[in-house]
């Protein structure tokens, strides 16, 4: 055991403190009581950790079959969090989610309620993209929800929206319908830690289903209402 930051001024029998087979170390300088919060550098730390993670991944149809790691792109340091699916052909090249046809509207989306794409931090279930753009089968889905759960961890958002049917799987299972879970805020538990979540349809899939953007529309709203709630800047 070890009972660090104790001011020598304060010990008065030393002899006597050692006898107890605790080690002390000895400062002058004060202690500091306050909880702080973990700093910007140990975020990066383990941000970097986990890509270097995913990067050793053995085993991987995805990861050899990609040109690119495709791992997150925006500010680590902004409560809200988005996921989405997996890279398409555009995020394979540039190594960054959300930059093709889908990412665009994406832009848009944000837009619409008034937040800035580089603001917020953007994954997504999975990191390296699935031969012909196909869907992530369920066992990849899987295997990377480990690594999608320490990086929330790791983000601590106040705000998580997990965009598209993949993203909804992968942290609350195959069992329920995005038709029937979007739009309303969900409880997500990741090592004993809530994170306030809302669901709704990926970009991509709005591309394809136009008449679906004016439920996308009332969640986007729903989502700026908590942000001005809990007063984060975006």
């Amino acid at each position: 055991m070890t009972i660090s930051q104790k001011n020598q001024n304060d010990i008065l029998n030393l002899e006597k403190i050692n006898t107890n087979e605790i080690e002390y170390i000895f400062s002058d300088n004060p202690v500091n009581r306050l909880q702080t919060k973990p700093q910007i550098e140990d975020k990066k730390k383990l941000l970097s950790e986990l890509r270097h993670e995913i990067e050793n991944i053995n085993n991987c149809e995805l990861k050899n079959n990609a040109k690119n790691l495709v791992f997150a792109d925006g500010n680590s340091e902004n409560k809200i969090m988005i996921i989405g699916e997996g890279p398409g052909q555009k995020e394979d090249e540039q190594g960054k989610p959300f930059v093709g046809d889908a990412g665009l509207l994406l832009n848009k989306m944000l837009a619409a309620i008034q937040i800035k794409r580089n603001n917020v931090y953007i994954t997504n279930v999975v990191n390296y993209r699935p031969p012909n753009n196909r869907k992530p089968e369920p066992s990849e889905i899987n295997r990377y929800s480990n690594f999608l759960r320490q990086h929330i961890s790791i983000i601590d958002p106040k705000i998580l929206i997990l965009m598209g049917s993949t993203a909804m799987e992968s942290l609350f299972g195959s069992k329920i319908k995005i038709s029937k879970e979007r739009g309303v805020w969900k409880e997500l538990i990741i090592h004993n830690k809530t994170y306030l979540t809302m669901i709704t349809f990926h970009p991509a899939y709005l591309l394809r289903q136009a008449d679906q953007k004016k439920y996308s529309w009332a969640d986007l709203k729903i989502i700026r209402k908590k942000i001005d709630e809990l007063k984060i800047s975006v």
